[in-house]
């Protein structure tokens, strides 16, 4: 298993941790974090965009002009496509654009996402957050000294309000539980801060497929 340090929110050592290399050690698999990144954001797609169609459109109840003999082309109603403010040709309706992948495809983006980030050295092992009161000015703090003032995830094991209120109006920090996580959160931020709690609750969540496996 390969090995984590465990720091304080002031950057200081406190130990080391195992990580559990099921978890944190595979190879990262960029095809299906891609896969599981669109999936993602196709899903957030609201899919509430319309137009109306020539049958749609109010009037042209009537023909314009009689089929032959004026010179112009026939046309049947002034609410056709080529017309000024006529129906819109094969023009964007309400439709759903969410789909699904299998377990199995999201198991591994998760993994592959998780170990890309030990692999890089962008996963920060915090001891635990500490935090009294609710103080935006704390968290700063903490990710200047953790070296992630940029772009950062902080995961905890629980829902903890104080931390959630207090890094929620800092730019380019996002909250979650380990319930929450998703691959695009994942690879969208820089730094992957998490509680030491966390980790042995993602590694509980992620790794018992394979335990169970040993075990049969």
């Amino acid at each position: 298993m390969s090995q984590i340090a465990v720091v304080d929110m002031k950057g200081n050592k406190v130990s080391d941790l195992e990580l559990n290399d099921s978890v944190f050690g595979i190879k990262p698999n960029t095809v299906i974090m891609h896969a599981m990144v669109v999936n993602y954001l196709a899903n957030q797609r609201q899919g509430t965009q319309s137009t109306l169609t020539r049958t749609e459109v109010s009037g042209g109840g009537r023909k314009p002009w009689r089929q032959k003999g004026t010179g112009h082309a026939r046309q049947g109603s002034i609410r056709a496509p080529q017309w000024v403010h006529g129906g819109v040709a094969l023009g964007p309706k309400p439709r759903d654009y969410s789909y699904s992948l299998n377990k199995k495809e999201k198991r591994l983006a998760m993994k592959s996402a998780f170990s890309s980030k030990v692999l890089d050295n962008d996963m920060i092992v915090v001891d635990k957050f500490e935090i009294e009161g609710y103080k935006t000015k704390t968290v700063v703090e903490m990710l200047k000294a953790l070296g992630a003032d940029k772009k950062a995830l902080i995961v905890t094991s629980a829902v903890d309000s104080k931390l959630i209120k207090s890094a929620a109006n800092i730019p380019g920090v996002k909250t979650a539980t380990v319930n929450t996580l998703c691959v695009y959160d994942i690879l969208n931020y820089d730094k992957f801060i998490v509680a030491k709690d966390a980790v042995a609750k993602i590694e509980e969540n992620y790794a018992k497929k394979k335990i169970e496996e040993v075990n049969k």
